[in-house]
């Protein structure tokens, strides 16, 4: 009989985007997402746990997206959440760190994602169709510490708090997405000419409503 892990992980062929295969801890695989010039790449510490992320692309916005992605396939009600942390100060404010739930590979895909942007602002970000315009809901704290988006059928929430505080709610939407999904974290620079990195820390990937 199956354990409740290996039926939760639904572990997925692999997409012709996603780059060398390398041990990611709670994931399978990365890449780059849409049009990036500069490729972006991911390290794995296993002794603390972290990702640290670097990624390009002109954001995570409008009809198409562009960033580097670190995913895993998974079917069902699912959270992600992380404590995030950008590296350098940076180029553009709006540089973007995401936990992110999303339809598939193509720029143009279905999502909804928690975004830390790197001048603090924080929002749920979410395309409810292909190559429609992405909407969002601001949260009314600025650079939390933690971040977390839950996956409850077709609805969306996203949490934000410090480091071992109970998080709260802001913001939901609902976006009609097809099993099997791909959940991750991901890095944007706001500018395709430069790379951006951020540091993922303390990563879970649950069953909704699981703490």
């Amino acid at each position: 009989m199956r354990s409740a892990l290996a039926i939760f992980l639904l572990v997925c062929a692999a997409s012709a985007q996603e780059t060398a295969r390398a041990p990611l801890g709670v994931f399978e695989a990365h890449g780059d997402v849409g049009e990036t010039p500069k490729r972006g790449s991911v390290e794995y510490d296993s002794a603390t746990g972290g990702y640290r992320v670097t990624g390009g692309g002109a954001n995570i916005w409008s009809t198409t997206d562009a960033f580097h992605f670190v995913w895993i396939k998974v079917s069902g009600d699912v959270a992600i959440a992380a404590d995030i942390q950008f590296i350098g100060a940076g180029a553009v404010a709006h540089r973007k760190a995401v936990l992110m739930i999303r339809q598939g590979l193509e720029p143009g895909a279905p999502y909804a994602d928690a975004a830390l942007h790197g001048d603090g602002l924080t929002s749920l970000q979410f395309r409810t169709d292909r190559d429609k315009e992405t909407q969002e809901v601001k949260a009314a704290v600025t650079a939390p510490q933690r971040v977390r988006i839950e996956r409850h059928a077709n609805e969306f929430t996203m949490y934000t708090g410090n480091s071992g505080a109970e998080l709260k709610p802001f913001g939901s939407a609902s976006i009609e997405l097809q099993d099997p999904v791909y959940v991750g974290i991901g890095v944007c620079s706001h500018d395709a000419g430069v790379l951006e990195t951020a540091v993922f820390s303390n990563v879970k990937i649950d069953p909704a409503g699981a703490h």
